[in-house]
């Protein structure tokens, strides 16, 4: 295990997430199966069509939502996206989230599961400038989440509350070799 990985998986927890190491994507397909009620977003990016992951996910008995994510009702089960790095010294993920579906799956339901390539986490944000700026070449304006823990908010009094504002749950599987490009998710 690198030293980014070490010091990726001890910010992660301490912030509330659930981080796994999985051998391949059925491994990850099952576990979802075995955490995962109602109906689950999947967004159709890149990392997820060339994985054929809609499928491995069903397969496994996930109930995969296959309509407009709009259409999914009030909360969604679970969703289920790939990241396109992590950040070490924070146990941050970062997806590209232009794309509304990728948003709707990592806000609306009670969890969700990020897919990571051990091999995208880098040491800090100073290390995220290059693909940060990969990804804004382009003249059309990119949405970019950092996804630090389950949800949280203490604007409500004070009082800190899981949840309130994303999902309640974050799993964070790590799955050697699923996509060594930064800006693919």
């Amino acid at each position: 295990m690198t030293e980014n990985m070490e010091r990726f998986i001890e910010a992660a927890k301490r912030v509330g997430a659930e981080v796994l190491r999985k051998e391949n994507l059925q491994e990850a397909a099952a576990y979802v199966a075995g955490k995962a009620q109602g109906l689950t977003l999947v967004p159709e990016t890149p990392a997820a069509v060339r994985h054929g992951l809609r499928g491995l996910l069903s397969a496994a008995g996930v109930d995969v939502f296959t309509g407009r994510f709009r259409e999914a009702g009030h909360v969604p089960g679970a969703g289920v996206t790939f990241s396109n790095f992590a950040m070490a010294d924070t146990g941050t993920v970062v997806l590209e989230s232009t794309d509304e579906n990728i948003r709707l799956a990592t806000t609306l339901p009670e969890k969700h599961f990020i897919l990571v390539d051990p091999a995208t986490i880098l040491d800090d944000n100073l290390a995220a400038a290059e693909p940060m700026t990969a990804f804004h070449k382009d003249p059309a304006p990119k949405f970019i989440a950092y996804i630090t823990g389950p949800s949280r908010t203490a604007d409500i009094e004070r009082v800190l509350t899981i949840g309130c504002h994303g999902p309640r749950e974050l799993h964070i599987l790590l799955i050697d070799g699923i996509s060594g490009d930064l800006t693919e998710n």
